[in-house]
């Protein structure tokens, strides 16, 4: 019987792809006095491409940045600094998203989400999506010293649950990070549909959020 459903976030709660692309014009046209003479397009495209969905940190995507379109009048831990107090006022959910967790709630689960990233950061996100409050627990790799996929990660947040791994699901988009590691460890994975991978070796696939309640009944 399940009695946990646990969340990763990015790319699965929070629509990352469409985040980052609120984010990065909106700074540009804040910046636009440094960074005006890079096109628009150009220096969003390129962004986008250095962040690869968010597994290169900022640090390192915009020290390219200064060094490519020669950005002298701010340095790259400036723009770091700039992505880290504002993508939270960009941070865009996915469909369905409190209708989900509050059908799940209402059924008595327990909720649970694990996230790679930094912390404050990341806890700024979730407060942005309006969401914290549906967790009994949040893990974040920064502050747990250990991150998906490692086995450490899970198992931590099935012993803090008080449940076995098989009673748990995981809710997830990547199929290493989220879907393998959640399975390896004993639970049953629940792959939030992602166009960039094919065959993904899920318990089950949604499209829509609004599908987790009817997937998490029938496993």
């Amino acid at each position: 019987m399940v009695k946990a459903v646990l969340f990763d976030l990015d790319g699965t709660l929070l629509n990352r792809d469409e985040s980052v692309t609120r984010f990065i014009q909106h700074q540009y046209e804040r910046l636009v006095k440094h960074v005006g003479h890079i096109p628009k397009d150009q220096y969003i495209s390129r962004f986008i491409e250095l962040d690869q969905r968010g597994y290169v940190w900022k640090d390192r995507v915009y020290q390219q940045l200064v060094e490519e379109y020669s950005i002298n009048s701010l340095s790259a831990e400036e723009l770091l600094q700039d992505y880290v107090s504002e993508f939270k006022h960009h941070c865009v959910p996915f469909a369905n998203v409190r209708a989900m967790l509050d059908d799940l709630k209402r059924n008595n689960f327990i909720l649970g989400m694990i996230t790679n990233g930094y912390g404050s950061f990341q806890m700024a996100n979730i407060r942005a999506l309006e969401i914290e409050g549906y967790f009994e627990a949040i893990f974040v790799s920064e502050w747990e010293g250990m991150k998906k996929p490692e086995p450490r990660i899970f198992k931590k947040a099935i012993k803090r649950f008080g449940v076995q791994a098989s009673e748990c699901i995981f809710v997830g988009d990547h199929p290493l990070n989220d879907v393998k590691a959640a399975q390896q460890v004993g639970m049953k994975a629940i792959w939030k549909k992602d166009d960039q991978w094919e065959d993904v070796q899920a318990d089950a696939v949604v499209h829509d959020l609004a599908d987790v309640i009817d997937m998490v009944k029938s496993l």
